[in-house]
């Protein structure tokens, strides 16, 4: 698979030909989305699905739009592309064999209403969580996209994740929030604890996996 990381939490997998985007929200590009075979959401939050930017894609090019059921009424003239993913289903997209995990956005305040969130495990290879901290049962992850930054999150916490996950190589996600003295900081504890190979990729950066 050929991995590239948009902005704050967008990946898009290339893989046998066919093109899998996933979490193309408000704050990522748009291009990401060209000539997308599939796209994955992990949850309703504008930083992770931008409807109207699917809704343009869609009528330059057909494409299926999987995710929670919470999606339905979000996606306004996207909604029809829509197939409901459950926790703990096995499904193929834009031939990416993937696995939906968790199921519940983890808690920002007690006044916010939770929403659905699901983490998604690409090929048994790449894993995008999405807005929670759930570890993939019963597999060894090779590159993790850890949520570095976000108001539901704490440093010791996600540290704690992607030692659990315990992936050979873990790349930034949901960074689109971040400033280079963020950055800076950041990105020195994650490297210095997090007990792997911790990098932050630039938008447009593309690696294999």
């Amino acid at each position: 698979m050929q991995v590239t990381k948009y902005a704050h939490s967008c990946v898009r997998v290339e893989h046998d030909g066919g093109v899998l985007v996933v979490d193309p929200g408000v704050l990522s590009e748009p291009e990401a989305l060209d000539g997308a075979d599939a796209v994955l959401i992990t949850h309703e939050h504008p930083d992770h699905v931008n409807p109207e930017t699917l809704a343009r894609a869609l009528e330059r090019r057909p494409f299926t739009i999987n995710g929670p059921a919470s999606l339905a009424g979000v996606l306004g003239d996207a909604e029809e592309a829509l197939t409901v993913v459950a926790p703990g289903e096995s499904f193929t997209a834009a031939g990416v064999a993937v696995r939906a995990y968790g199921g519940r956005h983890a808690v920002i305040h007690p006044d916010i209403p939770v929403v659905e969130n699901l983490g998604y495990l690409l090929n048994d290879v790449v894993y995008h969580p999405g807005d929670a901290l759930v570890v993939p049962e019963e597999v060894q992850v090779d590159t993790l996209f850890a949520p570095i930054h976000a108001p539901w999150s704490k440093f010791s916490e996600v540290v704690d994740f992607i030692r659990a996950v315990a992936p050979r190589r873990a790349y930034a996600l949901h960074d689109g929030l971040l400033n280079d003295n963020g950055f800076a900081v950041l990105n020195r504890q994650y490297t210095a604890l997090s007990n792997t190979e911790y990098q932050r990729l630039e938008p447009g950066t593309r690696f294999d996996a």
